[in-house]
């Protein structure tokens, strides 16, 4: 596993050293829309992030019940 990291790891630092070796000029404009758009591409993934672990995220903040409490509970469910 820790391989396949290693691997994964060198071979982004390869490209990213490759695309910086074979700079050109870009002739692109880029409006304040853009950079919106980026800000909010950027919100919903942290969003969809926080969505995805919220049990996790409820589990620091929340207090656990005491075992009495979740047998007595269970107890009269069934």
């Amino acid at each position: 596993m820790r391989l396949r990291v290693a691997y994964w790891l060198v071979s982004v630092a390869m490209v990213f050293c490759l695309c910086l070796s074979v700079e050109r000029r870009a002739y692109a404009y880029v409006d304040p829309g853009s950079g919106l758009l980026m800000l909010q591409a950027a919100g919903a993934v942290f969003t969809g992030v926080l969505f995805t672990i919220r049990k996790r995220i409820k589990s620091l903040f929340g207090r656990s019940r005491p075992e009495a409490a979740k047998a007595t509970d269970a107890n009269r469910q069934g």
